[in-house]
């Protein structure tokens, strides 16, 4: 009797093997997509932490000013900050918590061209960098010169007066000084404020207004002003600290030596006693405001207007400069003398005369100086 066989089967576990094989292979495409995806992922959170933090701004190299009680973020979040560094908010304010250890101190701070987040965290981290401009304002300088000076200024941000311009011209001076007096509530005749500001030279910060800087010159000369006044010689034929800031303005463009300040106020203070006319050619240039070109010609001389001292009684209705201090404290205290007259010697300095006769032989001698060096 033969044997019957039995029917061939494939052991279990190869079957299983076989399986996991081409479940493996079925998966691999699958694992390379997710594989794939990942490192997109990291590459893109990378690139997005780089361009937030180390990449460059198309910002210009420029003042960054921070207000008191500032934060890092409420600075951050300004326009233009906010588009250049608050394009992934997480990422920034992760950063900016990670790379600062104090509160922000305020202050101007000078950023450079194209600035990133991680250089603009330095400069802030550092503190005190706070950026200081010098303002020299010169004695006997103009109002608007002044005004000049501030609007060409690089660190004034401008408030009040009107941009600088090519042809600056008195009526602009006029519209600058209408702008001032009101925010300054000053009041002063015509409008004018010329010698209401303290020639000096001052530090502010970068962002200062033109109108802080000018509350600044403004009360400094009340107050240099209002105390010499109140130590003057009162034998004075002035009537208010307002006549003597105009004879100050006088004193300050006849002399720039400071040893005879006080000889040149007695020469004016003595005239106004005995109703002389003061005659000083600075009032004449003064009143011809655009149309001084440099020289003084007969017909000014002549010509009537409401600052020509060779024409009109008493002083000019207003300064014609801004007196130093020093001027306004010789206005205050003449030299205790009877001149009334004098004439510059050619060599720096005036010739004082107590009559017309000296003072027509010091006039003799000048003449004869400038001829000689002339020559």
């Amino acid at each position: 009797m033969t044997a019957s066989k039995k029917p061939h089967q494939t052991p279990k576990h190869r079957r299983s093997s076989r399986h996991l094989k081409t479940q493996a292979s079925s998966n691999s495409p699958f694992r390379s997509v997710l594989l794939m995806m990942a490192l997109v992922a990291t590459l893109v959170v990378l690139f997005v932490v780089y361009q937030s933090i180390y990449a460059t701004t198309g910002h210009s190299e420029h003042i960054l000013t921070v207000d008191k009680g500032e934060t890092y973020h409420s600075l951050l979040s300004k326009k233009p900050w906010s588009d250049a560094f608050l394009s992934s908010a997480f990422v920034t304010k992760a950063y900016v918590a990670l790379a600062t250890d104090k509160s922000l101190q305020a202050g101007n701070y000078q950023v450079p061209a194209g600035a990133s987040l991680a250089q603009m965290i330095r400069i802030l981290n550092k503190g005190g960098m706070a950026t200081e401009f010098s303002l020299r304002i010169i004695e006997g300088k103009t109002v608007k010169e002044l005004y000049h000076t501030l609007k060409t200024t690089d660190g004034v941000v401008l408030k009040v007066l009107t941009p600088p311009a090519d042809g600056y011209s008195w009526t602009d001076v006029a519209r600058d000084n209408k702008a001032v007096a009101q925010a300054l509530e000053i009041e002063s005749p015509n409008g004018n404020l010329e010698g209401m500001f303290a020639p000096n030279t001052y530090q502010f910060s970068h962002g200062t207004t033109d109108l802080e800087i000018l509350r600044r010159l403004y009360q400094d000369q009340i107050k240099i002003l209002n105390k010499a006044w109140e130590s003057r010689d009162e034998t004075l034929p002035y009537q208010t600290p307002y006549d003597a800031l105009i004879m100050a303005s006088i004193i300050e463009k006849e002399t720039g030596v400071k040893q005879e300040r006080q000889m040149v106020s007695a020469v004016f203070v003595n005239r106004l006693r005995q109703g002389m006319r003061l005659q000083t050619d600075p009032t004449i240039i003064y009143g011809m405001f655009d149309r001084y070109d440099g020289k003084i010609y007969r017909s000014n001389i002549a010509e009537k207007t409401d600052y020509n001292t060779y024409q009109i009684d008493g002083l000019p209705p207003t300064p014609i400069a801004l007196p130093s201090a020093a001027s306004i404290k010789a206005a205050m205290h003449p030299a205790d003398t009877d001149v009334i007259y004098f004439v510059a010697t050619g060599s720096g300095g005036h010739t004082f005369s107590r009559t017309y006769q000296e003072h027509q032989k010091a006039v003799a001698e000048y003449r004869a100086f400038m001829r000689d060096r002339n020559q």
